[in-house]
């Protein structure tokens, strides 16, 4: 999967990755779970019956993974899904497709109610009209697989889905943006099969990256062999088998303080051929290392830039097949600046302008030239910075600029015909435009 990554045929993979707190004691895997003690003085009953339970009945302790599954935990549902509601509408929005991966049915019913009530509250404090379903269970039991359909294609429905294992493998939703896991997870294998739910590419939505959203360490499995223990031939046991031990029963506790905190934000990419999460910093300083590798000064990344052909094998060398300036836009929310501003802060520490205010600079600073232009050619060329500040460099370079009303009322293509040979007048403005 990350050298699909690395080679631009899967989605780049950002994670954001959580630490859990109950009462102020951290929850992990690895190292806590869920004692006796910790449930003193909360309220505890049957989840089947809604019998309360004295606190001497309940088990000595609940490892992690058997949070949500013997031992269910309505506020930290709730913790939960109120801080992924708050990281989808930091990242555009709530109504983005999202898989849930949750630990059992009960508990994908519970994250989908719970999700449908924070969106429904969002919804009536903004004035926004509520897309529905927009959360739902996708599971074995309530016939999951009708409803992927909706989820790979309902644009205006179905957002939301939480499931246990019937999304791990074999469906294929390129609309998905986000992962997300409420479940512990031991299996590298099983880890990368829901994991690659969110790698396809979109082009219909232009979807090149995805994001993982980790509250149960489940990104520690990333690089990690996929190794299956040996099993041997049963010996047969002589005499009747025992009889099966009374099903444990599976207990609701409230009252627990649940707290969510960041734990840092990654990137995953290839370090020593193996799959990796880095620091977002780190992902940063291994795209400075390749740029100033490929062009070494300012000056040798300018005159690159300017020639397409010269950019595009330069893009096209530096991480995840040339997406990584696409990415690290994104991740800093700089989608005002051209990519050209992007690696030029990266790389050589040029203080980025955006696309506006580059086109604003570029007719300053170069006022006496275009004034000694003719007239319709600065014209035009003054237009052609206003394309610019609206679509950065792709833009200045589509064939059609030159059909847009605006360069097309300056004098357009004939006036710099006029002049000369138009490919140099704007070999010298793209120039001049990033010197600025």
């Amino acid at each position: 999967m990350s050298q699909g990554i690395e080679d631009g045929y899967l989605a780049a993979c950002e994670i954001h990755r959580f630490d859990l707190f109950h009462d102020n004691k951290q929850i992990n895997e690895r190292e806590s779970g869920i004692t006796r003690a910790d449930l003193t003085g909360k309220d505890i009953i049957d989840a089947k019956t809604g019998q309360p339970i004295i606190l001497s009945d309940v088990r000595e302790k609940y490892e992690a993974p058997e949070i949500e599954d013997k031992i269910l935990m309505p506020e930290r549902v709730a913790a939960m899904t109120k801080d992924l509601f708050n990281h989808l509408l930091e990242t555009g929005g709530p109504e983005q497709k999202t898989i849930i991966f949750c630990a059992r049915d009960r508990h994908a019913d519970d994250v989908a109610s719970a999700m449908n009530n924070v969106y429904a509250d969002w919804c009536a404090k903004n004035g926004k009209p509520r897309l529905e379903p927009y959360a739902f269970k996708c599971t074995a039991s309530v016939g999951g697989s009708d409803y992927i359909a909706d989820l790979r294609g309902g644009s205006r429905h179905h957002f939301i889905a939480s499931t246990v294992d019937l999304l791990t493998t074999g469906v294929d939703v390129p609309v998905v943006r986000n992962i997300v896991f409420f479940k512990y997870v031991r299996s590298a294998i099983a880890f990368y099969q829901m994991v690659g739910r969110g790698t396809r590419l979109d082009p219909a939505t232009n979807k090149l990256m995805f994001r993982v959203y980790d509250y149960t360490d489940a990104t520690r499995l990333f690089g990690e062999k996929f190794i299956t223990k040996e099993t041997g031939p049963r010996k047969r046991k002589e005499g009747p088998p025992p009889p099966p031990p009374p099903p444990e029963r599976t207990i609701v506790v409230e009252g627990f303080d649940v707290k969510v905190t960041d734990a840092g934000r990654y990137i995953l990419t290839m370090v020593d051929g193996k799959a990796t999460p880095v620091t977002v910093e780190e992902y940063k300083e291994r795209l400075a290392a390749k740029l100033v590798e490929e062009a070494p000064t300012l000056e040798k990344f300018r005159s690159r830039w300017i020639v397409p052909p010269e950019r595009k094998e330069l893009l096209g060398r530096l991480p995840d097949g040339g997406r990584s300036p696409l990415l690290v836009r994104s991740l800093e929310e700089m989608t005002d600046f051209d990519l050209y501003d992007v690696l030029a802060e990266l790389g050589y520490g040029l203080a980025p302008k955006r696309r506006t205010e580059r086109a604003d600079a570029f007719n300053y600073k170069h006022a006496k030239w275009l004034s000694g232009l003719p007239v319709k050619v600065s014209a035009t060329l003054k237009a052609l910075a206003s394309q610019f500040a609206r679509a950065g460099t792709d833009g200045l370079e589509n064939p059609q600029v030159f059909q847009t009303p605006e360069v097309v009322k300056a004098g357009g293509l004939a006036a710099l015909k006029a002049l000369g040979k138009p490919a140099e007048i704007l070999l010298e403005t793209k120039e001049r435009i990033f010197a600025a």
